[in-house]
C-alpha cells in the first residue's frame, strides 16, 4: 500500500465522530474513540499562519503525521518539533494477500458477526476498548463485522474488520490474558481473512503500535509485511 493508500483506509474503516476542514488541514472530533480519530492531519502545502489557526481551533492539539505521504507531513513534523511538540506512539502497518492469509479454522474457534454480541463488547472493555471506540466501528460505511473468538468453550478474543476499496483492515484485535500464547490471535487473523476473502477484499492489513513487540512478531509470523509507518505529535 503507499502512504496515501494506507491513510484513506484508515480513515474509511475507522472512522471519525466529525471532520474539518481548515485551510491545508482536517481537524477531527474524535467523540471519545481514541487518538486515531481525533489527530488533526495536513493535506498539502501550510504557513506558519494556517498552522497556528489550526493550534487554535483544537483544545488539545495532536496530529498524526505520515512522513512517507507528502513533504507536507515532514514539513508539519519538523514545524511541530520546533514548537516542542514530542513524538509519540510510533505506529508501525503491516499487510498480506488474503489468499496467504485465509486458512481453516478449529470449529466454532473463531467466526465472524455483526453488530458486536454483548460478549465481544465486554471482551473488548476488558482490554480498553469501550463504547466510545464500538462507536467508530457503527460509523464504518462499507462491509464490516466482528469476529468472536473461543477457547476452551470460553469467549477468549475479538477483532473487528472493515473492507474499503478491496482492503480489509483489521482493528481493536484483543485477547483475553489467560488466552495468550495459545494460537488465539493466529486463528482471529485468519478468521479476518477468510471472511475479508468472502467480501472481495484482496489485502489484509492493519496497524499497531511499535512497542508491542509480542502482536507485530505475530503479525511477521503470519507472513504479513510492513506496509508503512506513521506517528503523532503530541502537545
Amino acid at each position: 500500500m503507499s502512504p496515501a493508500t494506507l491513510a484513506e483506509v484508515m480513515e474509511a474503516t475507522w472512522p471519525a465522530a466529525g471532520r474539518t476542514r481548515l485551510g491545508p488541514f482536517t481537524l477531527r472530533q474524535g467523540g471519545g474513540g481514541g487518538q486515531r480519530v481525533s489527530a488533526a492531519t495536513v493535506e498539502g502545502a501550510f504557513t506558519e499562519g494556517d498552522l497556528e489557526a489550526a493550534l487554535a481551533a483544537m483544545p488539545e492539539p495532536l496530529f498524526a503525521i505520515h512522513p512517507d505521504r507528502s513533504a507536507a507531513d515532514m514539513a508539519l513534523d519538523a514545524a511541530l518539533a520546533v514548537r516542542g511538540f514530542r513524538l509519540h506512539d510510533p505506529v508501525v502497518a503491516y499487510a498480506a494477500p488474503v489468499p496467504a492469509l485465509a486458512g481453516e479454522v478449529p470449529f466454532l474457534a473463531a467466526f465472524p458477526h455483526w453488530p458486536p454480541l454483548e460478549t465481544v463488547r465486554a471482551l473488548w472493555a476488558e482490554g480498553g476498548i469501550g463504547p466510545a471506540r464500538v462507536e467508530v466501528m457503527a460509523r464504518t460505511g462499507g462491509p464490516r463485522t466482528a469476529i468472536l473468538g473461543r477457547g476452551g468453550d470460553r469467549p477468549a478474543g475479538a477483532a473487528f474488520v472493515a473492507v474499503h476499496g478491496g482492503i480489509a483492515m483489521l482493528h481493536a484485535l484483543e485477547v483475553r490474558p489467560g488466552q495468550r500464547r495459545q494460537g488465539m490471535g493466529g486463528h482471529l487473523l485468519r478468521a479476518a481473512a477468510n471472511w475479508a476473502a468472502g467480501q472481495g477484499a484482496e489485502i489484509l492489513s492493519l496497524v499497531v503500535t511499535e512497542r508491542n513487540a509480542a502482536a507485530r512478531a505475530l503479525y511477521a509470523r503470519a507472513g504479513m509485511a510492513e506496509a508503512g509507518r506513521y506517528h503523532y505529535r503530541k502537545g
